[in-house]
């Protein structure tokens, strides 16, 4: 068992004994000065990362347990022990470690009282009622979103601290340069005043009708008015697809790597994300066979990212249609994220799926953020098409969610129209000379100077997913990869587990930067891996 695996189930044996909660480590950490925030307690314990020395020490005196045990470096287990016998090791291991302690977290560090006491805000000196305190939800206990993970918390300290971080994280493009289309600009500006109020749950009429126009031109067969949902970006799209859909159980097949808000949703819906392997050794197509061997009675829907966020792949016509007959044979609904449907390069054609699949139900999310450089508008749609009849009481559910939340963003529906019709400026920046197109090209000869990195080209969007030759570099931890390279080079990127990548060798990064910022980060990569080894 692997010492991460092995460190979890500790730690979290340890925590259920002592009737302790992730909320009480992170208050101790506070009241000790001690930098443990909740998304740490929750990798640690969920058992994507170990921490560092010291963060490990300071969780074995709080639990009053052996560092090294606690760690998965010795066998012997608590529970061999008797509780006098764990008292006495747990106080004797305190007194010898308390003069290390106040040298580590501070002069007035106080070690905590014997592990049998629970942790807990103190009553004061009348004997009043202790405070209460809250703690999230324990459906958040398996949700992770890593793109904005402790890595990027570390980033953010380390800003706040006076360094300068180069971020190759997150795909927005504003921060970058990028700006939105004039045309779309003096729109919202001429319309703001008739954007005061609610508009339909579904969305403007004039969003809803320029979107269905576009579903038409994409082929996408059987759509009408009252099949298109408007949302705050796709994001919220997703989150309110699976929370209509799924019971606790039920399994949704998603790639892996994936965007990560797809597994996230799936769990915080009380479903389960199983994920089926896109193959790097084929372009980064998904496995028809893999995903065949996934699917069990509990399956109710294949989820595809095309193009693909990490990946930057484009599924061919061909690959689609298997994916369509799996679906087919085992009656599931296909939810397909074509978010980067229009920053295709290379003369490739984007297929969406649903165009392939008139008699399955589908559900196709796009939206202005990425093509029309507007997150921070957020502004996304959802389309239903196919055999709707098989959905009908799903399709319930998801007009009982989206009445719950009112509408989207008016102001931002207002220019989908506007958006969607006449000169596409995104064209631009996707041809040869065109920005993302020689960002690409520039990221993609930087990387081929280093050595140890590998890549597939990416065929759309602006992201690109490396592999790290993990045998040369001895990297077994690709969370602890991604902080080493910060800490050291100022440079953030997300490691391959935020896309639920299994292995420990892989990294996106996104080429939205000028050309100059591109080849510093490559800079600061070579110089990295020339004398990294985990």
């Amino acid at each position: 068992m692997q010492n991460s695996e092995l460190f979890s189930q500790r730690l979290k044996a340890t925590m259920q004994e002592r009737g302790l909660k992730q909320i009480d480590i992170v208050r101790s950490a506070q009241q000790h000065n001690v930098k443990l925030g909740r998304s740490h307690i929750s990798q640690y314990v969920s058992g994507h990362s170990v921490p560092r020395a010291d963060i490990a020490t300071f969780l074995a005196q709080t639990l009053g347990v052996d560092v090294q045990w606690l760690l998965g470096e010795t066998e012997a287990t608590v529970s061999q022990n008797s509780e006098q016998q764990r008292t006495e090791q747990s106080n004797a291991y305190k007194v010898t470690r308390h003069a290390q302690s106040s040298l580590e977290y501070g002069a007035d560090y106080q070690p905590l009282q014997p592990y049998a006491a629970p942790l807990r805000l103190k009553a004061d000196e009348q004997d009043t009622q202790p405070t209460r305190t809250f703690s999230k939800s324990h459906k958040l206990d398996d949700v992770l979103y890593d793109v904005r993970g402790p890595v990027v918390e570390e980033a953010l300290r380390m800003e706040a601290e006076g360094t300068d971080v180069l971020k190759l994280n997150i795909g927005n493009p504003a921060p970058f340069g990028f700006k939105t289309p004039d045309e779309v600009v003096y729109d919202m500006r001429r319309q703001l005043t008739d954007c005061e109020g609610y508009s339909p749950t579904r969305g403007l009429f004039s969003a809803r009708k320029a979107i269905m126009q576009y579903s038409q031109i994409r082929g996408l067969p059987n759509v009408g008015m009252d099949d298109i949902y408007t949302g705050n970006g796709v994001s919220e799209l997703i989150n309110l697809s699976m929370s209509a859909l799924l019971d606790s159980g039920d399994e949704v097949l998603v790639p892996s790597p994936d965007y990560p808000l797809w597994t996230a949703c799936v769990t915080l819906a009380g479903g389960t994300a199983v994920h089926y392997t896109c193959d790097e050794q084929s372009e980064w197509y998904p496995d028809i066979d893999d995903m065949r061997a996934k699917i069990t009675d509990r399956t109710k829907a294949i989820v595809i990212i095309n193009p693909n966020n990490p990946t930057g792949a484009v599924y061919p016509r061909e690959v689609l249609e298997q994916i369509v007959q799996v679906a087919r044979e085992h009656q599931l609904i296909i939810f397909s994220d074509e978010i980067y449907d229009r920053l295709v390069m290379d003369g490739l054609h984007h297929t969406s799926i649903a165009s392939l699949a008139p008699d399955l139900f589908c559900v196709t999310f796009s939206g202005l953020s990425k093509s029309h450089m507007i997150a921070g508008f957020r502004i996304g749609w959802m389309i239903l098409s196919g055999n709707k009849r098989i959905a009908s009481d799903y399709i319930e559910g998801l007009n009982m969610l989206s009445n719950m939340r009112l509408c989207s963003n008016v102001p931002a529906q207002s220019v989908v129209q506007t958006a969607l019709g006449g000169h596409q400026s995104v064209n631009d920046y996707i041809i040869p000379g065109g920005r993302i197109y020689e960002q690409r090209e520039t990221i993609m000869h930087a990387l081929d100077q280093i050595d140890g990195i590998s890549y597939v080209k990416p065929k759309a969007a602006f992201y690109i997913f490396p592999k790290i030759d993990v045998k040369k570099f001895n990297i077994h931890n690709d969370e602890q990869f991604a902080l080493d390279l910060l800490r050291e080079q100022k440079l953030l990127i997300v490691h391959g587990g935020g896309f639920n990548w299994k292995q420990p060798d892989h990294f996106r990064i996104v080429y939205l930067p000028r050309n100059s910022v591109l080849n510093e980060a490559a800079g600061r990569l070579q110089t990295f891996l020339s004398h990294y080894r985990q």
